[in-house]
């Protein structure tokens, strides 16, 4: 993601790098090169323009500290003004009736279906709340199907009228269904479009008329640059949407899209989808994405993944296991499921500040857990357990079920034997120092 635009970004910034101080000529060398990174991205020529216009004047207004280079100094002015050009601060849904209704719009092929899913599993794992998802594609073959599908696997319920094809009608009915039952978000996942498709999009603009929904959400594939951007204002025009979602930011995308939208349409990016997974949709925060155009990773999306698979109660149990040296098998198999949850591997590394350049060409599979997991789950019970009970023959048997060889289980015993010896003397020092704090607190003595 954003991959391209990073590096041509870091080449630009080099320019100002050893000079001694900031310059109309050495910033205008600078912002030229940033012009073209932006235009080589897909970024609307009249957004890349103001946007150097507004750094160079920022850069040529500004009394260079004596602790800052030139270099850092544009970096910080590129970097609040990328996160300005992404709408400055998230936006949320605002979901305050009930039941609130929210109607997905966009091109046939954006991902609408599946974003819809995973809108719904969202607020329903992070918001307590209780979704109704509604099919009102009635045009493609087994679009029913599909959002049935996708309601199955995050366990939300879907309402449909196979038989009919009045969009209005399934939805209004939707609605009334959902009040009866107690839902509190309806989630309307429509027919894709063309902007130019005079009938469609009456038919949408008839639905948004009919329900009125709290939120109409425009999803963009984002990997069609700008023509993504264009087609965002021709829907705009017709349904004055409250807010932009794009899909496969995983993919080769070149960020013109994520880096125009919200200047040519004048709405937020609301949401960001980032895999196929459900879990795999995060909330679009514009300083973030600035961090991680500019290489500078992401920690706090990093950490709020891990938060989210964080359970207190597990986290003590895990912690008297580790100080009684009883971290097992079953422990390790916990943990890397736990990983797995968060995210794309390669993605959640590029996260770290620093990681992303230095992993740029390395192949990180996702399935790297794979022989790993085989081999735990080749164990008995006994096995994982009590893994001293691991001899040369039991070894050779667990190799043997995992379809590894000795030397791969010899390795991931002698990995998991200095992992639990790291572990009990960062939890030994983290106790001792505990207790030391104790000691020395008042009353203690």
């Amino acid at each position: 993601m954003f991959e391209n635009l990073s590096e041509r970004l870091e080449r630009s910034f080099k320019i100002l790098k050893g000079e001694g101080k900031i310059t109309e000529i050495n910033v205008a060398e600078t912002l030229k090169d940033v012009r073209r990174a932006l235009l080589d991205a897909d970024v609307n020529y009249k957004v890349a323009k103001s946007f150097t216009d507004r750094v160079k004047e920022k850069a040529l207004g500004m009394n260079v500290l004596t602790a800052v280079k030139p270099g850092q100094l544009m970096v910080k002015i590129v970097h609040d003004e990328l996160a300005e050009l992404m709408g400055g601060e998230a936006a949320e849904l605002h979901l305050d009736s009930r039941p609130s209704i929210i109607l997905m719009s966009g091109l046939q092929g954006s991902g609408k279906t599946t974003f819809s899913g995973k809108l719904a599993n969202l607020l329903k794992t992070k918001q307590r709340k209780n979704p109704l998802l509604v099919a009102c594609d009635v045009y493609r073959p087994a679009a029913i199907e599909q959002l049935k599908v996708v309601g199955a696997q995050i366990e939300v319920e879907v309402y449909s009228e196979p038989e009919s094809k009045d969009v209005v009608s399934i939805a209004m009915n939707a609605i009334q269904y959902g009040k009866s039952k107690g839902f509190d978000v309806i989630i309307i996942d429509t027919a894709g479009r063309l902007a130019i498709d005079e009938e469609m999009m009456d038919e949408i603009y008839n639905v948004k008329q009919t329900v009125h929904p709290n939120e109409t959400l425009f999803v963009v594939d984002s990997m069609t640059g700008q023509d993504a951007v264009n087609t965002a204002k021709e829907f705009n025009d017709r349904l004055d949407f409250d807010g932009v979602v794009l899909t496969k930011l995983d993919g080769d995308t070149r960020g013109g899209a994520a880096l125009s939208i919200r200047t040519v349409v004048t709405k937020p990016i609301k949401f960001v989808g980032t895999g196929e997974k459900m879990e795999a949709i995060d909330i679009f925060y514009p300083a973030r994405m600035a961090d991680r155009i500019l290489g500078m990773g992401d920690i706090v999306s990093l950490v709020e993944r891990a938060q989210e698979q964080f359970d207190e109660e597990e986290a003590k149990r895990l912690q008297k296991k580790i100080l009684k040296n009883k971290f097992d098998f079953n422990d390790f198999l916990n943990q890397i499921e736990q990983i797995k949850k968060m995210g794309n591997i390669k993605d959640l590394a590029a996260m770290i500040p620093g990681v992303g350049k230095a992993i740029k060409d390395v192949d990180i599979d996702n399935d790297a857990f794979k022989s790993i997991e085989a081999i735990i789950k080749s164990m008995t019970p006994s096995e994982r357990t009590n893994p001293e009970m691991l001899n040369a023959s039991r070894k050779q048997r667990i190799a043997k079920g995992s379809g590894t060889n000795i030397q791969e289980v010899n390795r991931l015993i002698k990995q998991f034997d200095q992992t639990r010896k790291m572990m009990k003397m960062v939890s030994g020092n983290q106790m001792a120092g505990m207790m030391s704090r104790m000691k020395d607190a008042p009353g203690m003595k």
